[in-house]
């Protein structure tokens, strides 16, 4: 049986691809990212209860005016950060609050966790500058030129341009889905995003790899540049669907079973892993196919030219 022609088909995960990244880019250009307390600043609230209580007591309170996210840590008597499972002394890190709001959730908070004290009430700005964020960025454009050199020199630079290709596609397959579902964007997007790159890039230089293996026996025997890539991929097929499902199985759990804070981190990971694997098989070796072929036609140029 004929196995399917993914490298044949490129146009089609081309076009899959835009369908997500081009209105992803609009939505951003327009709406733009739902930036969590870390970049636009918020309130701190401390609190002292009567009798202990938990962070899951304190959350499912903030829920009922879409406060879940928050930041909540237990404190000691001291005022230093505990792991104790319960304290009477909570402090509350959240979008900035008007003054009635404000009154509102504390009555809220009053009668679901028991009475309280106020002990600081402050608005703050954020914690992750702009300066913060262009070195970010800054070292993500670093670490892909340098990805780029370092493939170019273990394969072919036509292998490096095609993987940090692949790179750029998962992280804004990422950002559209957040600006799709306007999900909070804070400290640990950034870390999900770096976390994202490193196991694309990985998953890519497995396939990369098998077709540097097969070139000399495949061309030797006239194959061409479509059969070379379908045969790479489908070698390392079994293996890389492997990866991908057991790092979305754990992902999923963390998602679902894991803490509220956690959900957003765990969520951008869940589309990033599976565009990372989506981009390994279906985008990056696509892309060094064009480019390849590119190259050929421009020596094949001159030789042309000379021979008329």
């Amino acid at each position: 049986m004929n196995k399917f022609d993914i490298a044949g088909h490129r146009k089609i995960w081309f076009l899959l691809s835009l369908c997500v990244i081009i209105p992803g880019i609009i939505l951003l250009a327009t709406r733009g990212l739902n930036f969590g307390i870390d970049f636009t600043g918020g309130s701190i609230i401390d609190l002292q209860f009567e009798q202990p209580v938990t962070i899951q007591q304190v959350r499912d309170s903030l829920t009922k005016y879409d406060l879940g996210g928050s930041t909540i840590q237990l404190e000691g008597a001291s005022g230093t950060a505990t792991d104790a499972s319960s304290s009477q002394n909570v402090m509350v890190r959240t979008v900035a609050l008007e003054e009635d709001q404000r009154m509102e959730i504390m009555d809220t908070l009053k009668a679901d966790c028991g009475d309280f004290q106020v002990l600081r009430q402050e608005k703050v700005g954020a914690t992750i500058g702009g300066e913060l964020i262009t070195n970010a960025i800054l070292a993500l454009v670093v670490s892909w030129a340098l990805i780029i050199l370092y493939v170019a020199y273990r394969f072919e630079w036509r292998f490096g341009v095609a993987a940090v290709l692949a790179l750029v596609h998962d992280i804004l397959v990422v950002l559209a889905v957040f600006a799709f579902t306007q999900r909070q964007v804070d400290s640990s997007f950034i870390a999900a995003l770096l976390t994202i790159v490193g196991y694309s890039i990985n998953d890519t230089i497995v396939i990369f790899d098998r077709i540097r293996e097969n070139m000399r026996l495949h061309f030797r025997r006239g194959g061409d540049i479509n059969q070379l890539v379908n045969t790479s991929v489908y070698q390392t097929l079994t293996r890389s669907l492997y990866t991908v499902f057991t790092v979305l199985f754990t992902t999923a759990a963390l998602f679902f079973f894991g803490g509220e804070t956690t959900k957003d981190f765990a969520f951008a990971l869940l589309i990033g892993f599976g565009s990372g694997a989506y981009s390994s098989i279906f985008i990056a070796s696509p892309i060094w196919i064009m480019l390849r072929k590119h190259s050929d036609d421009q020596h094949k140029a001159p030789a042309k030219a000379a021979e008329a």
